[in-house]
């Protein structure tokens, strides 16, 4: 009777137990601006998935893709306020809340790959850099997903920095314009899906729309045959970014997973972009498009007048301290004099 009572005791306490971890269950409402079917939204997927496999369901994630909640500029303020509790897009739709986020966003002229990007996040001082930029808008940075540079896309050769005179091509709002518009060129500011129509009329010489595979996904160079590769101008860098309330109400051990599955998440992005980037090049090739790769020396003009622009833009504490702290680590690479 003994023994029966203390194996009723324990089962009553392991019940006990059982029910107080489901009810340490944490659902995080997740929204992404990819949509299910994109490859980044299937890395997304597999964040999720990672993240609730390793907590062994102490963390479950309600995700909306495409942008289902609200739109992709309004994701950030949404989560802040409690509208969602994540936000998995970018931190270049918040310049216009303060510029210091265009150099956590897309910090243009500056590194070559995702992996020197990254590596100014985790050793060259951005991750505290950073963290003070979001924590002022009651957000954490939990880590970056970069696919990688984006290519040029054009109806006119692009052999060099001389071939940007009066070249028109479509070009997404803020200090890239300024860049361009520096170099001779003539960017247009349109909606992403604008691109074809304005391509296929003669609108616009060329687009800058995304990477090289996904520039083949659109469709483009069924209209252009002509193409930078590896791109070097811009090189977005995709967030995820909870609200800080949540993220200080996270155990250490969950928190430590988000960060580790986030390093992985960043890890099979750049792998898998550069893979899809390649043979999409092999591809072209042999259809006959051109795919343009600039001279060092082009590529150091470029980078003078991006970073001479990085000034104009830094026009708040934070974005000056981003700033400064990127060009400190770039330094000490050797990606500027």
């Amino acid at each position: 009777m003994t023994l029966l009572r203390s194996a009723a005791t324990a089962v009553g306490l392991a019940a006990l137990f059982a029910a107080g971890a489901a009810s340490a269950e944490t659902v995080i409402r997740l929204q992404t601006h990819y949509s299910p079917e994109h490859p980044s939204g299937q890395l997304v997927a597999k964040y999720v998935d990672n993240v609730e496999t390793m907590s062994n369901g102490e963390i479950k994630f309600e995700v909306f893709y495409s942008s289902s909640v609200v739109k992709s500029p309004e994701t950030f303020d949404a989560a802040a306020t409690g509208i969602l509790d994540c936000d998995m897009t970018g931190g270049g739709y918040q310049v216009g809340k303060n510029p210091a986020f265009q150099f956590v966003g897309d910090i243009m002229g500056g590194y070559a790959t995702p992996y020197q990007q990254l590596s100014w996040l985790y050793y060259g001082g951005g991750w505290d850099a950073a963290q003070e930029l979001y924590n002022k808008y009651n957000m954490q940075l939990i880590g970056w997903w970069v696919y990688g540079q984006e290519s040029l896309s054009s109806s006119k050769p692009l052999p060099g920095i001389e071939a940007l005179k009066d070249w028109k091509f479509r070009s997404p709002p803020g200090m890239e314009t300024r860049i361009f518009e520096k170099l001779g060129a003539k960017p247009i500011v349109m909606d992403f899906t604008e691109i074809f129509t304005a391509l296929e009329t003669g609108i616009i010489d060329g687009a800058d729309a995304s990477g090289l595979a996904n520039n083949v996904g659109l469709g483009l160079y069924d209209l252009v045959k002509h193409a930078t590769f590896p791109g070097f101008h811009s090189m977005p860098s995709d967030h995820l970014a909870c609200r800080k309330d949540l993220w200080d109400s996270l155990d250490p051990h969950l928190q430590r997973i988000m960060l580790v599955a986030m390093e992985s998440l960043a890890l099979h992005t750049a792998i898998s972009t550069e893979v899809k980037n390649n043979e999409a090049a092999v591809m072209l090739r042999e259809k006959g498009v051109t795919l343009w790769s600039w001279s060092e020396e082009d590529l150091k003009k470029f980078r003078t007048v991006a970073q001479e622009t990085w000034d104009e833009f830094a026009t708040t504490p934070e974005a000056k301290a981003l700033v400064a702290s990127h060009r400190a680590w770039m330094k000490k690479l050797g990606l500027v004099d």
